[in-house]
């Protein structure tokens, strides 16, 4: 008797929603890694796919092993193909029980790893790429974590100031006054593991252009499941859809055993028609694929209109 293959492992889901590439592998209870690389960030770290390797940042928004277990190997691989001292960016409970691990992981290997390890409280902000900022915000889950926006700063023209002459506003600049002002564009937002909670009225997460968001419980009859675990379920995805302005909205950390055909009649039953085109499930392998060849498709007619 012939022996079964090896069970095959997941292939990283991958979406181009201009002009970002939110790609990565997100499974509940084994794996989580969301990685933008137009922006230099990984969300989360439970596996570490080669892909993730070039994020100069890792957002850890918790603790559990399925989002940060791959943390050490990251920082032993980016040394190791000369890419650069990674760096963690995570809650302060958190910051100490990094180190010990990390120190774990000398004493085994004989040997430092370089890596960087920038602590953040909710509503504070780091710079990581010019005019583009990671802020962190509480969320609500079974162990301390956050969840992060990526925000970009553009200086404008003070709207008072509107219709001056530029002779005008050069010499009011020469005075010392400023003449600009800065506004806050929020990008993209990633939630983490976490319930319904007052993180879902902030502004940030809500005008985020692109949100990536869990939805462990897909099923109707799994409310209470969800409340235990204090994950989001599909009716608290309903109300976020209501509220969120957002263009594009992926879910993540859909269970192993949910069945993507189901999941799309769950969740056209809780949102409603009008909403799914805004609905992108991560690891949609097929779904997504068939999305990006038409956007190739249409990017070659473009160019050979």
């Amino acid at each position: 008797m012939i022996p079964r293959q090896p069970v095959r492992q997941p292939r990283l889901g991958c979406l181009y929603l201009p002009p970002y590439r939110v790609e990565g592998i997100s499974i509940a209870g084994e794996q989580t890694v969301v990685h933008v690389p137009e922006l230099d960030v990984a969300f989360d770290i439970g596996l570490c796919p080669r892909a993730a390797l070039s994020a100069k940042y890792v957002a850890l928004s918790h603790g559990h092993m399925d989002h940060s277990a791959a943390l050490s190997y990251y920082f032993s691989q980016r040394n190791f193909q000369g890419m650069g001292t990674g760096t963690v960016v995570c809650h302060p409970d958190l910051a100490g029980p990094v180190r010990r691990m990390l120190k774990a992981w000398a004493d085994i290997e004989g040997q430092q790893t370089p890596f960087t390890i920038i602590e953040i409280e909710p509503d504070q902000e780091l710079e990581i790429k010019g005019a583009f900022f990671l802020r962190a915000f509480k969320t609500e889950h079974t162990a301390t974590s956050l969840g992060f926006v990526v925000i970009e700063k553009r200086s404008k023209l003070r709207k008072d100031l509107v219709g001056l002459e530029q002779e005008e506003l050069m010499a009011l600049k020469q005075k010392g006054e400023q003449i600009t002002r800065i506004i806050e564009v929020p990008l993209v937002c990633y939630t983490g593991d976490t319930m319904w909670g007052a993180h879902f009225e902030r502004e940030d997460v809500l005008g985020a252009n692109i949100l990536i968001t869990e939805c462990t419980f897909i099923e109707p009859a799994h409310r209470s499941r969800a409340a235990v675990g204090k994950h989001l379920h599909v009716d608290d995805l309903a109300r976020l859809v209501r509220r969120t302005r957002a263009e594009h909205i992926v879910l993540t950390h859909l269970s192993r055993r949910t069945n993507m055909n189901s999941a799309y009649r769950f969740l056209e039953m809780a949102l409603g028609e009008q909403d799914m085109h805004r609905i992108h499930v991560l690891m949609d392998i097929r779904r997504n694929q068939e999305r990006f060849d038409q956007q190739l498709d249409e990017a070659q007619r473009e160019n050979e209109a």
